[in-house]
């Protein structure tokens, strides 16, 4: 395996979820739980993410309710809170979710592109096809559409936001004053017609500071992979061990090559870390938060992945049989890690439980500053991912002990920056910034 270029650095990003990632971190008695319609907690935590160098904050997003009782995720709409997040800090990247599904593809350029302006050039789009029927309950569809719709959907989304926010040159702007406000010859309709979309163009906001907006995917499906391959300037992951992120990024890379494409393409699985001074004290953090946890919510969580009702079964037995990933219809990714666990570690119910209570089968790093550092080079140079998205299992305890512990370890080892050297998210990423 190529050893890589020792200028090469870790790519972090922080994941942010309500309380942390743990289902149980809301109960936990120092959470912050009363905060979480507070945009102060999130620029707080911005700014933590922003003192430890890291690329960028990340947002999810869902279109539905869920199961209120068991902990609320969506409190803010993300582009909303990232506005407001990005005149709080200066340099770290801002990463909104994007649903393809749900939004029309004008609507998506002008708010992302917006945001680009508003931050200065730091903002990415993680786009989405979505997953539930509950969530297309509330934009009018009756149920998800399918699969291969879904993605067909998203390929045109996509190529249609990316034309309107290239319908604007770069020096398409004049501001003469005794003239023209700008070129109209250098501001074009894309005149867009297609199966899912209906465009004229151009867009009312002139090209953003990135030119385009950092696109980012998450591509587990094989056709989800080949939209990833084709498009995505970063990908997010799910990977349970090394073994299963070296397959990963061996398969997205060929794909991204076989495009014809040269980007580096940084893939980044998610990570949730327990940091202690030793390694009792890691995992008597993760202890305290598997305490709070209520075993209906989880076996709700569960039955969420597999899509089957779980509540009736031995907690103490080993895990059912479940069907094999090329009968399941639902999100693969996660529900092919929760595969990979029943084999890997033959748990019964209540231990699966504990080990998707934080991340859903995310891969999980328990111990010391240098134990974990360890074992991200090992990712790193074993070529299972080019970062990381950070997905503490509480906050903002978790990321406050990744940023003061953890990344001083890496940066001791020359894997992760000292300083910001770029401005940008694509600065950030190593990306270079389309003509246009």
């Amino acid at each position: 395996m190529k050893a890589r270029n020792p200028d090469e650095k870790l790519h972090l990003n922080l994941f942010v979820m309500g309380n942390g990632h743990h289902r149980a971190a809301w109960r936990h008695p120092d959470s912050c739980a009363e905060r979480l319609g507070d945009i102060a907690y999130y620029e707080s935590l911005a700014l933590t993410a922003e003192r430890g160098k890291l690329d960028a904050l990340f947002f999810a997003d869902g279109m539905s309710a869920g199961s209120v009782e068991d902990g609320f995720h969506w409190h803010l709409e993300p582009l909303t809170a990232l506005s407001a997040m990005s005149r709080a800090t200066r340099r770290i990247g801002l990463i909104s979710t994007i649903s393809s599904t749900f939004y029309t593809p004008f609507h998506a350029a002008r708010l992302v592109g917006s945001l680009d302006h508003i931050s200065g050039g730091r903002v990415g789009w993680n786009v989405v096809t979505s997953m539930f029927d509950s969530e297309a309950r509330n934009h009018g569809y009756a149920a998800m559409p399918p699969h291969a719709e879904r993605y067909a959907r998203a390929e045109e989304f996509v190529q249609t936001v990316l034309a309107l926010w290239d319908s604007w040159s770069d020096d398409a702007i004049e501001r003469d004053r005794q003239g023209r406000y700008a070129d109209p010859d250098k501001v074009r309709q894309i005149d867009h017609h297609g199966e899912h979309f209906l465009v004229d163009g151009p867009l009312n906001l002139p090209r953003p500071p990135q030119g385009n907006p950092v696109l980012i995917q998450a591509g587990a499906s094989s056709q989800g992979r080949d939209l990833a391959a084709r498009y995505a300037e970063a990908i997010y992951a799910v990977a349970y061990d090394l073994e299963a992120a070296q397959a990963y990024y061996r398969d997205i890379k060929s794909r991204v090559a076989a495009a014809g494409r040269t980007a580096p393409v940084p893939i980044l699985p998610g990570l949730v870390t327990y940091v202690g001074a030793t390694m009792e004290e890691a995992r008597a953090k993760q202890r305290e938060l598997d305490d709070c946890l209520p075993v209906e919510a989880s076996l709700r969580q569960l039955g969420l992945f597999i899509e089957q009702d779980c509540s009736d079964w031995e907690l103490d037995a080993p895990v059912p049989p479940l069907p094999p990933l090329a009968e399941f219809r639902g999100p693969q990714g996660r529900y092919a890690t929760i595969l990979r666990i029943i084999e890997t570690e033959q748990p019964t119910l209540r231990e699966l439980l504990g080990r998707l209570a934080a991340g859903g089968g995310h891969c999980t790093m328990i111990g010391t500053p240098e134990s974990i550092a360890d074992e991200m080079e090992r990712w790193f140079h074993g070529r299972g991912a080019d970062g990381f998205n950070l997905m503490p299992p509480s906050l903002p305890s978790g990321i406050e002990d990744f940023v003061d512990q953890v990344v001083p370890e890496l940066q001791r080892r020359g894997l992760f920056r000292e300083e910001y050297e770029a401005a940008t998210l694509r600065g950030h990423f190593g990306l270079e910034r389309p003509a246009g």
